[in-house]
């Protein structure tokens, strides 16, 4: 009969070489169960191995419980032994094998990967950064993005009868009159090609559209308000803004406010809530400190507001008026014109070429054998020259492009004067 103390266990858990990844400070238990033949004086022994070294012994830091039972039949026996392991540092973690008679079973413990949540952690803020860059990105460069798309796929506001693109009002006060016309106009007309309407009289006398606002704001495409300090001291501001704005809406689509920052945050008038009720209705924009620079957002926003512009090659007017004959050479897209390159005419703008003062040329010396006819021609030519020509020539004076002179143009006001 073969000696059942020689007769190799079978291990029934782990049922193969088993590997765990348990995360550090954590604790486990390792179960090592096999079954053997019943034999009582065999005495087996069930022992732990890590890393290739035995551990059981008093100074061990694991500790371990062993269970021996006997099936019902008395002809097999089973041994189980737990290992509890805590994982305190890295030196927990390795190979554990659990041996009797010659078997062995292991059990590979790693450390859960730490790179895997950092992955996660860095994949999750690379995500956040990204949605951070792009919203940077869509704050900073969304108005040129919508400047983009609207000029290159907005609605043409060409052929519809109107002969400006603005009709702007504004309070006839030294600081208005020097925002419209040294500010406003010039960036508009001269940078982006626009016409303007201006007017500086009350809009709406008694709350009530005149026949002329009605008629000049029928001619503008878009109508913009520099809504300061003294345009809303005017009658129909104080009095009735309500109805008064109600008008405007009527006449004009989605009208433009512009209001100075500085007044803005001061002003405690019943307008500024009642543009803020009607955001949907109108466009409020703010001039700013920084907003003189012509690359502004309040530049952008203006633009925004305002028609699509069109331009076409060899056109130098508005194309938008020049199809109704606006022959003005002052409303010319391009601004190169306004930098001064010297008069190329310094005796003046009246033709002059050479002195003012003229005599009659030299006669010409003939001799006896000359042809008379000559001379006589000579004579009266000279004698034309004098009855014709004055001291001034004027001769080529309807000719002159004045188009391209700017040096003439002053702008004063009455209180200048």
């Amino acid at each position: 009969m073969e000696d059942l103390c020689s007769v190799p266990p079978e291990v029934l858990f782990p049922s193969s070489n088993q590997t765990l990844e348990p995360a550090l400070g954590s604790q486990i238990t390792l179960n090592c169960t096999v079954r053997l033949p019943s034999q009582q004086y065999c005495n087996p022994v069930l022992r732990w191995m890590k890393d290739g070294h035995w551990l059981g012994d008093e100074s061990s830091p694991y500790a371990s419980e062993e269970k021996v039972w006997i099936s019902d039949n008395e002809t097999e026996t089973f041994m189980s032994n737990l290992l509890g392991v805590n994982l305190t540092s890295d030196e927990d973690y390795g190979v554990f094998a659990c041996w009797i008679r010659n078997t062995t079973a292991t059990f590979t413990l790693q450390r859960s990967e730490a790179a895997g949540h950092v992955s996660a952690v860095l994949a999750a803020l690379f995500v956040l950064g990204l949605l951070l860059l792009m919203a940077v990105i869509y704050v900073k460069c969304r108005l040129n993005m919508l400047l983009w798309y609207r000029n290159r796929y907005g609605e043409l506001e060409i052929n519809d009868g109107k002969l400006y693109d603005a009709y702007v009002s504004y309070a006839n006060s030294p600081d208005d009159r020097k925002f419209v016309n040294f500010i406003m106009k010039p960036q508009l007309e001269n940078r982006h090609g626009y016409k303007l309407f201006l007017d500086d009289k009350t809009i709406l006398p008694n709350s009530e559209p005149s026949a002329d606002l009605i008629m000049n704001v029928s001619r503008c495409r878009r109508l913009i308000v520099v809504l300061s300090y003294a345009y809303l001291e005017q009658d129909w501001c104080i009095n009735n803004f309500r109805d008064g704005l109600l008008r405007l809406l009527e006449l004009s689509q989605r009208p433009i406010f512009v209001a100075f920052e500085s007044q803005y945050r001061e002003i405690e008038h019943l307008a500024i809530n009642l543009l803020k009720q009607h955001k949907n209705a109108v466009t409020l924009l703010l001039w700013r400190a920084g907003s003189m620079t012509p690359s502004s957002d309040f530049w952008k926003e203006l633009c925004l507001a305002l028609p699509r512009k069109v331009s076409y090659q060899g056109i130098m007017a508005d194309p938008q008026t020049q199809l109704q004959e606006d022959k003005d050479p002052m409303l010319i897209l391009h601004s190169s014109y306004l930098e001064y390159q010297g008069d190329p005419h310094p005796e003046g703008d009246l033709g002059v070429r050479g002195s003012i003062l003229r005599g009659p040329p030299p006669p010409r010396m003939t001799g006896p054998d000359g042809p008379p006819a000559l001379a006589a021609g000579i004579v009266e030519e000279v004698q034309l020259e004098e009855g014709q020509r004055s001291e001034i020539d004027i001769s080529d004076l309807g000719s002159r492009n004045y188009g391209a002179r700017t040096d003439f143009y002053c702008l004063v006001t009455e209180d200048d004067l």
